[in-house]
């Protein structure tokens, strides 16, 4: 399943990370990159606490401008529209793993 996409029969109180990528780093003209293997090694680290959406500048600009990143990638943890944890850059530390896991379960 693409990252991208989020299921229907997610539970309504799953936390999200949503991954907001530059142009540059959202777009995959050639298949597979870097980031979107990172990002779904992610997803298995974080199992079905919670579930990461990528979000590129280049599809959904407003969406990303809505978050009001410094500059990007940034990530935000939104559950039910409430934003919990904020990052500025991509969660690749085993440390911010754990914080995020942490977060989810504790709010």
């Amino acid at each position: 399943m693409p990252l991208s996409t989020l299921p229907s029969a997610l539970p309504p109180d799953t936390a999200v990370l949503l991954v907001l990528l530059p142009l540059e780093l959202g777009s995959e003209l050639m298949g597979e990159t870097r980031t979107a293997a990172s990002l779904r090694t992610l997803q298995g680290r974080l199992g079905t606490a919670i579930r990461v959406l990528k979000i590129d500048e280049a599809s959904h600009p407003a969406v990303v401008r809505s978050f009001g990143p410094p500059q990007l990638p940034a990530c935000v943890l939104v559950r039910q529209g409430v934003e919990l944890w904020r990052l500025q850059g991509l969660p690749e530390d085993e440390s911010i793993v754990r914080a995020l896991l942490e977060v989810a379960r504790t709010i």
